[in-house]
């Protein structure tokens, strides 16, 4: 449903834009969330593009509808920008939205944007931008609601309608002591249902969760997740609040987690399709593809080392890619289930032996199921040749042997580069599949040998 209204707004726009429709331009541009306006504007041609941004005079909504560009096409548009309207723009913005902007920026223009703005919001901004871009302090909001413990509660409602108006996202009231310190919180439900002279020490929640500014961001994800928080206060070393992180920032951040960690298991990279260049695209993928060469290397000399028994029975390779495409698929499930558990947070170190074993548990019994599927299968097919019985129990261990195994490593892998320190994402997924062929293979000709004689 939302692709097809994507479609009809970027079909009316161009129609609009084609008659020069002006006012009825700016009607849709009000009307229509800037977020669906971006993913409509990179389907415009540069000319239409040009003439669209021409009617948008409002710098705060510019700025929500730079913040859902595409990197890419921010970068290119942002060219054509008159310097004081793209500072107006900047002061406007968020200062974390702002922040993460003008890092993609090149440094010189960067520089004279946070010369002309306003001197809180770019002190505010260059704070943010001097923390690593994977922290909470890069993508944390400065503006917040902090109140001291003794304040009622009639006085913080009347603070947020007079003081508090510009603040973003005014999900809870923090609460400091006398010497600035983060001592509580009350969200504006609590707020509400007190008596009016009830100060905030009285009913504020004391069991905070909070991070600090270099914290990992994808850490802060986590917890917002687990606690079904809004938002989450940074604290300094001294225990003084100095930013939130909005639950907006973290779906961001676990939408680009998600798709990293799937782009690496591919052996992909990290960047989307549309930003690699065709060279820089070969070049990330060519190591991975080695790898997967080289266990293709590898098996095609274990099959060849039982060249003389394939010669002598045939039927035995009929029966490889099954259980070479069995066992790399729960290897691969295996892999990708406890790699996202330790992305998530769900699974960690500790849980070595309660993972493993129940994904080996997992292995052998889908590794049952189907063996008897597979050796029924042989039965039946070679039912009229002598060897049809050993044929179908040779065939079955195999796929036991090879999906267990699998499991196995599927799980085991991830983990023990974790203990390492080096991303599970990167390396599991060549790693296994290139593995699991391996053992497949030769575990299959081991068992075949053992019980067709040969």
């Amino acid at each position: 449903m939302h692709n097809e209204k994507i479609k009809l707004l970027t079909a009316s726009l161009k129609r609009l834009l084609r008659r020069g429709a002006t006012r009825q331009l700016v009607n849709i541009i009000k009307k229509t969330h800037m977020a669906d306006l971006s993913i409509a504007f990179k389907e415009l041609s540069v000319d239409n593009r040009k003439k669209l941004f021409e009617l948008m005079d409002d710098p705060e909504e510019i700025g929500v509808f730079f913040s859902t560009l595409d990197e890419t096409l921010f970068l290119e548009f942002i060219k054509n920008i008159e310097f004081t309207k793209l500072v107006d723009i900047f002061d406007q913005m968020p200062s974390d939205d702002a922040a993460c902007l003008l890092n993609l920026l090149d440094e010189e223009l960067s520089d004279q944007i946070l010369s002309k703005m306003t001197k809180e919001g770019s002190a505010n901004i260059e704070q943010l931008m001097s923390y690593d871009e994977d922290t909470a302090g890069s993508i944390m909001v400065t503006d917040f609601i902090a109140l001291e413990e003794d304040v009622v509660a009639k006085q913080v409602i009347e603070a947020l309608q007079n003081k508090y108006l510009d603040v973003e996202m005014p999900f809870y009231i923090y609460v400091v002591d006398a010497y600035g310190k983060l001592v509580g919180v009350s969200s504006l439900r609590q707020l509400v249902v007190v008596h009016p002279e009830k100060p905030l020490k009285e009913f504020m929640a004391q069991d905070l969760v909070t991070v600090k500014p270099y914290t990992d961001r994808e850490e802060v994800a986590r917890l917002v997740s687990r606690y079904d928080f809004l938002a989450v206060p940074v604290v300094d070393d001294d225990n003084r609040i100095v930013g939130i992180v909005t639950v907006d920032d973290v779906i961001d951040i676990l939408h680009e987690a998600a798709t990293e960690d799937m782009l690496k298991m591919a052996g992909v990279g990290e960047e989307y399709i549309e930003t690699q260049t065709i060279l820089r695209g070969t070049r990330i993928r060519l190591p991975w593809l080695f790898a997967s060469f080289l266990g293709g290397v590898a098996a095609f000399f274990i099959i060849g080392g039982f060249e003389e028994d394939l010669a002598k029975f045939t039927t035995l390779a009929a029966f490889i890619p099954v259980i070479m495409g069995m066992g790399g698929n729960i290897g691969t499930q295996s892999s990708t289930i406890v790699v996202r558990g330790i992305a998530t947070g769900r699974i960690n170190i500790q849980d070595f032996s309660k993972v493993v074993s129940k994904e080996l548990a997992v292995g052998v019994i889908l590794g049952v199921i189907y063996g008897i599927f597979i050796g029924i299968i042989a039965k039946f097919v070679f039912a009229a040749e002598p060897f049809s019985v050993p044929l179908a129990f040779a065939v079955g261990l195999a796929i036991i042997t090879s999906m267990s195994i699998a499991a196995l490593v599927g799980s085991m892998v991830p983990l023990i580069l974790e203990r390492l320190n080096i991303d599970p994402a990167v390396a599991t997924g060549p790693f296994v599949t290139t593995s699991i062929d391996i053992v497949s293979v030769y575990c299959y000709f081991m068992i075949a040998t053992q019980l067709l004689d040969l």
